[in-house]
């Protein structure tokens, strides 16, 4: 059994499929499912369900893949850490992110990163859930994560901004009309929706162990009628903009999802810090990625 053996594995199940681990990996897919055959026959048994579209690991293979995830990061990061040794002009960087962050907060600096580090190469992993995201740091995915603070979280973290949350609504709404042009920047008080259908979102973050948007609309007096569940926070934004209902939208997503009349601030506003975290202090690629996110959330 060897190292790259499980560094085959692991990739299938991370790529969900055999083809894009074998482009991911830069061999040929027949070495690849030789390879993968090779260790469960050393291992005694099937590790991977192969479906027609997909893989998923067997009882087996769930029973073997936490050590082996452990000994290929491990083996990752060390290889990272050697090859950054040599400052931010080559090397890798991997970096771990929830979606709407990902569209909304890193697309400059991954640019701007591009062009000040060319030989430096990018792998951004994104998460549904912020739960994700920190279980997956954790287990040292990433060198550097973005992400909302999470207390619980003892490693290293740095500011980089906040979230400001906004209200898109249909555009037939009379929040639209409240102030003439200038009604986007008029805040609504949340009592004010308790009439309304609201877009939920299933990567909606939770509070205190309950959804976002159910706790604060409980502490505004009402429970939220539900008109469309989604999962997506850009699908959320683009349903409330077409008319579907009001939402809560991060206003670094907001201007590409909604037209500026539909959106509405809430009073009081509500904001949410942005942190840059890690298992380490960053160094190399990463202290450089790092640079440049704070400069460019500035």
């Amino acid at each position: 059994m060897s190292l790259r053996q499980m560094e085959y594995l692991v990739t299938v199940l991370e790529e969900g499929s055999f083809t894009r681990a074998a482009e991911a990996l830069h061999v040929t897919q027949s070495a690849l499912s030789h390879q993968i055959k090779a260790l469960e026959r050393e291992v005694g048994g099937p590790l991977l369900e192969r479906l027609p579209r997909s893989v998923r690991p067997t009882p087996m293979g769930r029973a073997f893949l936490p050590d082996a995830e452990l000994a290929v990061r491990s083996w990752r990061q060390a290889r990272r850490a050697a090859r950054a040794a040599a400052g931010a002009e080559g090397g890798e960087l991997e970096i771990a992110t929830v979606h709407g962050v990902a569209v909304g907060v890193l697309t400059g600096a991954v640019a701007r990163m591009r062009r000040l580090h060319p030989r430096v190469t990018l792998r951004l992993r994104e998460y549904a859930t912020e739960d994700d995201l920190y279980e997956q740091m954790a287990r040292g995915v990433a060198d550097l994560a973005a992400g909302y603070r999470n207390d619980a979280w003892t490693g290293p973290c740095w500011e980089i901004g906040e979230e400001r949350i906004v209200l898109a609504v249909p555009p037939d709404d009379p929040l639209c009309d409240r102030a003439g042009s200038d009604a986007g920047r008029v805040p609504v008080g949340l009592a004010e929706l308790a009439d309304r259908g609201w877009v939920r979102c299933g990567m909606e973050p939770r509070i205190e162990g309950r959804p976002f948007v159910d706790l604060v609309c409980g502490r505004a007096g009402f429970v939220p009628r539900t008109a469309l569940r989604v999962e997506h926070a850009t699908t959320a934004a683009r349903m409330a903009a077409a008319g579907a209902g009001v939402c809560l939208v991060a206003e670094h997503l907001a201007p590409a999802l909604v037209p500026a009349r539909q959106l509405v601030p809430v009073g009081p506003p509500w904001r949410r810090p942005l942190i840059a975290f890690s298992r380490a202090e960053p160094t190399g690629a990463a202290e450089a990625f790092l640079r440049v996110l704070r400069e460019e959330r500035r």
